[in-house]
């Protein structure tokens, strides 16, 4: 039984030090997202705008110039510059059909 506890005490105390770094990000203040607001504002998003079909377009591309004034080089997000051909093939039929043709 003594030893139980001691493993349950060292295990915490191993615990410890991991769960402390698990959200080393303090939550954002209320200025800080303001002045965040802010420069997205001045790099051409618009929140006021109501229903807008371009949304994550333009946010995303505010992000990537407040993020390149900023001299950020990597992190989440960004622009996307691909296009979707939702509904077409992965693979052409020619393509499918060399697949499984046998000389």
């Amino acid at each position: 039984m003594k030893s139980l506890i001691q493993a349950v005490v060292v295990a915490a105390a191993l615990a410890a030090p991991v769960a402390v770094f698990a959200q080393s990000n303090a939550p954002l203040t209320r200025a800080q997202v303001r002045a965040e607001l802010v420069q997205l504002e001045k790099a051409g998003y618009n929140p006021a705008r109501g229903e807008d079909p371009s949304y994550p377009a333009d946010i995303q591309a505010a992000e990537a110039k407040v993020a390149a004034q900023n001299g950020a080089t990597s992190g989440y997000g960004g622009v996307v510059s691909g296009s979707s051909d939702a509904g077409r093939p992965a693979v052409s039929k020619a393509d499918w059909n060399a697949m499984y043709d046998h000389p």
